[in-house]
C-alpha cells in the first residue's frame, strides 16, 4: 500500500536516473523500440517527480482525458496510513460515472513492476485505447495496452473521516503536477474529483506561509477556493493544532467536539 511518505518522496526526486532509456539508445545507436504498455495516471502520478522517483528514470507524459463510458469516476475513497488518496469508484444510479482527465506515461519490463509495488492497494486494470482522447497536439498511440489502477475489487471505499483526513499536502501534490499541464488542466482534476471532504488537514511544512516551501500553493488554495465541487469543503480545512481540537477531540475529553460535518459532495 503506497505510504504518505512514499507519494511525498516523489517530490526529492526529479531527474532521478535520467540516463534511462534514453541513453541505452544513444549507446548503442539504435532507436528505442516503440512502448506498447502505457499508465494512465489521474492522482499523485499526475506529478512529474513523483512519477519519475517510482520508475527511477526520466518518463515524459501527455494530458489526457478517459471518457464516462469507461464506467468509474475519481473519489477520495482509499485509505492510506491515517489519510485519504485518491482512488475510482464505478459508477451509479445516484453517482454516475465521470470523464477523468489524467495523464499518460509509457512503462517497460522494468518500470511497470514498480508501479504496480508503489499502487499495491490497487488493481490495474486496462482501458480501452477509444475511450482515451488526447489534450494536446500529440497523438495516442495507435496500438498498446493501456493500464489505470483502480481500488481492489471487492474492498470497501471508504470516504475521509476524522481519522483519515484529506491532506494538503496530497492534494499539493495532485494539483501541483497539474499545473504544470495548466490552469485549466488543474481546475478539471478539482471538478471531476467526487467526495471533497470537511475532513481536511492542512499539514503543509510551513502551513501559514505555505509560499516559503510550495511557490504554487498560492495557486492552489485559490483554485480550490473557486472550483465550486471543492469550495464548501475547503472552507472546513484545519491547521493540524485546529484539526485536533475540532476534528478529533472526543466527549469527556474537556472540550467538546465539533458536530461531524457534512461530507461536501459534487
Amino acid at each position: 500500500m503506497l505510504s504518505r511518505r512514499d507519494v511525498l518522496a516523489g517530490l526529492v526526486a526529479a531527474g532521478a536516473g535520467a540516463a534511462g532509456m534514453r541513453a541505452a539508445s544513444a549507446q548503442t545507436g539504435r532507436a528505442p523500440e516503440k512502448p506498447t504498455e502505457f499508465l494512465l495516471g489521474y492522482g499523485s502520478l499526475i506529478d512529474t517527480a513523483s512519477r519519475e522517483g517510482t520508475a527511477g528514470t526520466k518518463l515524459d507524459a501527455v494530458p489526457v482525458r478517459v471518457s464516462a463510458a469507461f464506467g468509474y469516476r475519481r473519489v477520495w475513497n482509499v485509505r492510506g496510513r491515517g489519510w485519504t488518496a485518491l482512488g475510482l469508484a464505478k459508477g451509479e444510479d445516484l453517482r454516475p460515472a465521470a470523464p477523468i482527465n489524467c495523464v499518460l506515461f509509457p512503462v517497460d519490463a522494468d518500470t511497470l513492476p514498480r508501479f504496480d509495488r508503489r499502487e499495491s492497494g490497487y488493481d490495474r486494470v486496462a482501458v480501452p485505447n477509444a475511450m482515451v482522447e488526447s489534450l494536446s497536439w500529440l497523438r495516442l498511440p495507435e496500438q498498446g495496452t493501456l493500464w489505470i489502477y483502480v481500488p481492489k475489487a471487492g474492498e470497501k471505499a471508504p470516504e475521509p473521516d476524522a481519522a483519515h483526513p484529506i491532506v494538503q499536502s496530497y492534494v499539493d501534490l495532485v494539483l501541483g503536477g497539474a499545473l504544470g499541464y495548466g490552469e485549466a488542466f488543474a481546475r478539471e482534476v478539482i471538478e471531476t474529483t467526487f467526495g471533497w471532504s470537511a475532513f481536511w488537514l492542512d499539514d503543509r511544512v510551513t502551513a501559514r506561509r505555505p509560499w516559503v516551501a510550495n511557490p504554487a500553493a498560492g495557486a492552489i488554495d485559490r483554485l480550490l477556493a473557486r472550483t465550486p465541487q471543492s469550495e464548501a469543503a475547503f472552507r472546513e480545512r484545519l491547521y493540524s493544532e485546529e484539526y485536533a481540537v475540532r476534528r478529533l477531540m472526543r466527549p469527556g475529553d474537556g472540550l467538546a467536539p465539533a458536530p461531524k460535518p457534512e461530507t461536501a459532495r459534487p
